[in-house]
């Protein structure tokens, strides 16, 4: 775990601690702290566990990225840690947005702490400045009218799930029925979902078991496309076709 040793040296210096000072906060002797650092051992589960809490980064972030390089807002809170969610730019320092296609979103809950998964995803602009992280997410069947397959919800990560308003839609990841787009209702500990096609009855999830929330903020209808045109491209396109509609207006 080469990326640890340097993790804990950068949030030790971010905290101007000695080694001295992080062992006592761990409870363990400097000279474990000097090995981590050091790259002699690695860290068991415990300390991971314990440098995780102390530093509010999840252990995800803390062993598979180089935090040294990652800027603060790119850390998003996960429950009381933080996750890496890289904020992803072009060269003009745009924001891009990862695009989860229709194969992607099969993988979402095995991938979604995973920082490598979302390095394959494609990546695309929109021509309007966006604040935040923003992903795209493929819509499926005929719940949510007048979206239908092949369109793509861009929407915006929820940090808590207090933060939800009660009748908005949400892009939301759960252990049980993985990713869903639907019209969002707190009810106590549990969101109460329903669909806009009124043939499907609506259902509960408990927030415990709510991974991700993400607020929609458009969306990209591109239903009327044959299967063989749904590509990057294609969407990319008609992005462009939608900034010059923009500026015309203008």
């Amino acid at each position: 775990m080469r990326k640890i040793s340097g993790n804990i040296r950068h949030l030790r210096s971010l905290k101007k601690w000695s080694q001295q000072q992080l062992a006592d906060e761990l409870d363990i002797t400097r000279a474990r702290i000097g090995s981590y650092e050091e790259e002699r051992c690695d860290p068991p589960i415990d300390i991971l566990i314990k440098i995780s809490n102390l530093f509010h980064i999840a252990i995800d972030a803390l062993i598979k990225c180089d935090l040294s390089t990652v800027d603060a807002g790119s850390l998003i809170k996960v429950g009381q840690n933080r996750l890496l969610f890289p904020i992803v730019v072009d060269k003009e320092n745009n924001d891009q947005i990862e695009v989860v296609t229709v194969k992607a979103s099969a993988g979402y809950l095995n991938g979604y702490a995973d920082p490598e998964y979302f390095e394959k995803l494609p990546l695309m602009n929109l021509p309007f400045r966006i604040i935040g992280k923003h992903r795209a997410f493929p819509v499926k069947g005929d719940s949510m009218p007048p979206l239908k397959n092949g369109c793509f919800v861009i929407a915006k990560y929820v940090e808590s799930l207090s933060n939800i308003n009660n009748g908005s839609t949400y892009v939301l990841i759960s252990k049980e029925e993985g990713v869903v787009y639907k019209r969002v209702y707190k009810k106590g500990n549990t969101l109460e979902l329903h669909s806009d096609n009124k043939n499907y009855e609506p259902y509960t999830v408990k927030t415990a078991d709510i991974l991700e929330a993400w607020e929609f903020v458009c969306n990209l209808n591109i239903s009327d496309k044959k299967e063989e045109e749904l590509n990057l491209d294609s969407i990319m396109d008609m992005l462009r076709s939608m900034r010059v509609e923009i500026e015309k207006r203008k």
